[in-house]
This record gives structure tokens, sequence and C-alpha cells, in this order.
């Protein structure tokens, strides 16, 4: 009968001592199944292992420079070079930026693979997620091919030297903690934007066509909960490795996705210790309390974009809108100014001057700006946005700029014209002609300043009744005053006539 192969099993299984031993507590018991064990051990060896010399392919890729660093001394297999992304076709025209994409990513080797993954963007189901040494895709269950739209090569996330693209956030108002990795693609940040979001064309280098560039990939978001990945969830030759970090859903995903993302030659990931940004409480937090969470600080506010309602959170790295279509982020090195506008008792507007203008040109500066506007913040937020973030990050607040003084005046001479006009329809002393009329900038906001004139009013009411001028007016009362004067005018006339019969007498 065959002997256990412990010297293979040993190395097969380096990484996994406790299941060596394991092993060998099986063969003892049945020596029947020696052989499978000897088989298995000699098929792991032989996928990491390659023949040369009999050195670990992990210690070749050491001695190679293309070691991917990672969590707790772990490593994924190192990167193949990044399959060109416009291959040529049989006809010898490129093909599209997607479709070679999607070719590169199915032919690599799937590293790790974490199965029934919650995606909410671009597509909301649930997929297996496939770490590839130059990809991150998705794949639907019990399939082998990649889902067209969901695949992102490692060396175009990330690609700012001032900000990270990558985020992990949690998701507001759930009652069990979840939270949200949300990747951005290169000019996908800005992507919702009019000068980021213009196709580009250029010449097709074989037939001199013009030839339109796949439209920009979206982000990537995935959401995890707070527990350790489910048994028989994680799989791939990196496996092994990623157990000794998969004690919850964020260390298995951090340690992947920062690894692959350091070892695609990010030059601008190196001098930095996380390539994930997290939210953080003392870089800004919401006054208001979560209903869900109360003990838990809330990282985000809720804010509408035009129709849409999402969260505002503001980060290390610059302000991010999610989670609905289009998200947007926009880095601290992209934003110019920051405004208030609208601002009412319980709410107030905030308008985020972006600089679109990527390449050096000789337009003129203001050219490339563009305003986005997010609505009906809290006011409870005010002054945590203005002081913790605002201020702190040195951002220039625009609120009382002139061109927005400007527009302000504009609008207030507009209601101004409207009052005059009901003040002649109502006629002289008409309510209409006591409001906006030649009145200064109070600071009030709207809702206060029509408090305001509604008391004003009453006061002025108050102040022309007078009691002792009822005599005067022509009311109702006046005829049993007028009775009483004859009574007593009477009275009087009587006393005359007495007076004078005693002074014949």
């Amino acid at each position: 009968m065959a002997s256990l192969d412990t010297s293979r099993l040993s190395l097969a299984f380096q990484s996994r001592p406790d299941l060596v031993q394991q092993i060998q507590a099986a063969a003892a018991q049945t020596p029947a199944h020696t052989q499978l064990f000897n088989d298995i051990a000699s098929c792991v060896y032989e996928h990491v292992y390659a023949p040369n010399n009999g050195e670990p392919a992990q210690k070749r890729r050491r001695m190679d420079g293309n070691s991917v660093a990672a969590t707790n001394g772990a490593v994924l297999p190192a990167r193949q070079a990044a399959a060109p992304v416009n291959q040529q076709t049989s006809s010898g025209a490129p093909s599209s930026d997607a479709d070679g994409g999607l070719r590169a990513a199915a032919a690599e080797t799937v590293l790790l693979q974490v199965k029934d993954i919650s995606v909410s963007v671009p597509q909301r189901k649930k997929y297996d997620l496939c770490f590839t040494p130059s990809y991150l895709y998705a794949r639907a269950s019990g399939t082998t091919v990649p889902v067209p739209g969901i695949v992102y090569a490692w060396h175009d996330i990330g690609k700012s030297a001032l900000s990270q693209h990558v985020f992990y956030l949690p998701v507001p108002e759930k009652t069990q903690v979840q939270h949200n990795y949300i990747l951005f693609p290169r000019h996908s940040a800005l992507a919702a934007l009019s000068k980021d979001s213009k196709p580009t064309t250029a010449a097709s280098s074989t037939n001199g066509a013009p030839a339109t560039t796949a439209p920009l990939a979206e982000p990537l978001v995935f959401t995890v909960p707070a527990t350790a990945p489910k048994p028989g969830s994680v799989s791939g030759p990196s496996a092994g490795i990623a157990a000794s970090v998969a004690d919850s859903y964020k260390t298995l995903f951090h340690w992947a996705i920062e690894g692959q993302l350091r070892a695609a030659s990010n030059v601008h990931l190196a001098g930095r210790a996380h390539a994930i940004v997290e939210g953080d409480a003392r870089v800004f937090h919401s006054a208001a309390r979560q209903p869900l969470r109360p003990a838990e600080k809330a990282v985000h506010v809720r804010a509408f974009r035009g129709s849409k309602d999402g969260y505002l959170f503001f980060l290390p790295t610059g302000i991010l809108w999610g989670f609905k279509k289009p998200l947007l982020f926009l880095p601290l090195d992209r934003i110019v100014a920051v405004s208030y506008t609208n601002v009412l008792q319980r709410t107030f507007n905030i308008v985020v001057e972006v600089d679109l203008e990527v390449d050096v040109s000789g337009e003129d500066q203001d050219s490339g700006h563009e305003e986005v506007e997010f609505g009906m913040l809290d006011q409870e937020d005010y002054n945590g946005i203005s002081e913790m973030y605002v201020q702190r990050h040195r951002l220039q607040d625009r609120s009382m700029a002139e061109q927005r003084k400007a527009k302000r005046q504009l609008a207030e001479n507009a209601r101004d014209a409207k009052a005059d006009a009901d003040g002649e329809a109502d006629g002289d002393g008409a309510p209409g002609d006591a409001v906006g009329r030649g009145q200064d900038d109070d600071g009030l906001t709207e809702l206060q300043r029509a408090e305001q004139q509604l008391q004003d009013a009453e006061d002025e009411e108050e102040e022309d009744y007078d009691p002792g001028s009822d005599g005067d007016s022509d009311g109702s009362g006046s005829s049993s005053e007028e009775e009483e004067e004859e009574d007593g005018q009477g009275e009087g006339g009587d006393d005359d006539e007495d007076a004078e019969e005693a002074d014949e007498t």
C-alpha cells in the first residue's frame, strides 16, 4: 500500500499547516485514501510550483520584483502583463475598448472568486466577483464569462495624483450595518458633468476612418455585510492565502483590492498606507442622529440633486454623491469654490464649483468650470459643513461673490416689481404696498420675512385702535349717546326755569 508523501503534501499546502495535519490524521485512519491524498497534493503542487528548479512561484516572483503587497504578508499571485485593450479583429479594424477588455479578462486565470455579492451599479443583481492578474469583473453564478459592462482593469482605477477613487462607505438608513465599495475607473468620477461626459473621436490607424471611442465605464458599487464570508463562498488558487484575512468581508476585499491596485504599477499609491478611502467622523459627521443606528455618527447628509434624492459624503479626498446613478465624486483638487444658496429656516442648498479642465490649454480660466448644486440639506448640518469641512480644507466660500450677489439682486428686484404691481391693483393702503418696496437686504429668509410682515401688520392694527375716538364716528352706537345728551339738556332746562321763577318772587 502506498505511503503518504508528506514532503509533497507540506510543499503543496505550506500556507495551511493545519490542513496538512488533518490530511495526515485522515490518512492514518483510512489508509485506503492515501493514494487520493497524494494525487491531490501533486495536483496542487504542479499548479503552485513551476518546473523551474523546484522553486516556489512566489519566490521567483519576488526575485523578479513583481510581488504584490498585501495584508499580513499574504500576496496574490503576480500580475501578468496586461493584455492590450484595443485588439485587432480579423478584418484589421480595431475593436472597441469594452470588447477588448472583455476578451482579455476572460482569457486570464481567476485568482480569487467571491460568490453572491450584491452589485447595485452598473446593474442591480447578485454576481460573483472575480479577481484576475489584470482585471476585476463580475460574472453570473454558474457561468465562466464576464458580464459586459462590469469589467475593470486595475491600471484604470485610482489614476489621480492627489485623490483616490476607491471608497468604503456605510449604507445609510439600514438596521443592519452594511457598507458599499465604490470603484471609479479612469475619467468616470466627473463623467456626469458636461465636459467629462463628451465622447471623443479619433482617426483609425488602419484606414483613416474616424472611430468613436466607447462610452466611459460606469463606477462599480457593491454591498457587503459586516459579517464574515459564508463557507464555500471564496474560491480560487489564492483562496488558501485569503483565508488568513477573511475574518470579514471588509478585511478580505481590502486585502485583495489594495494588493492588486499596488501591483498595477500605480505610482500614485506607492507612498500611501491605504488605497481605499473610508468615512471619518473626525473629518465630518452630521449633527442629526440616525434613526436606525443612533449610536453611530453619520458621515453623510441627505440631499437632492435635481429631483433625485441621495447622500453627500464629505471625505478626506473630496465630496462623493451616491448611491444612485449617476454617481459623482468631486476631488478636493478639482473644487474651485463652495457657496450656499436658498438658506431657509430648515434647509439650504450647497453649490460646488468644479474645474473640469484636465489639459493645459489657452482657453479662459472660467470656461472649464461648472457648478453642481445639491438641495434640501438640513439646516442642522450647516455649521458642520462650513466649519468642519469647507474651512478646514481651505475651500473658497463664494456665497457673497459679486456674481452671486448680482443674481440675488435681480431676484429681489423681480419680487419688488411684482409687489408694486400687486399694490397698484389693490389700491392705496393695500397690504401689497408694504411688501418688498424699497427695503434693504435684512439677512432674513423669505419665510422669516413673511412672518415679520404679518406681525408688523397686526401691530399696526393694534396701534390704530383708539377707544376714545368712537364718539366721533358714524357707528351704530351714536344714537344712544345722542339720547343721553338730549336727556341731559332737558334736565338742565328744567333747572333754569325754576331759577327764573325764584327770581321773580
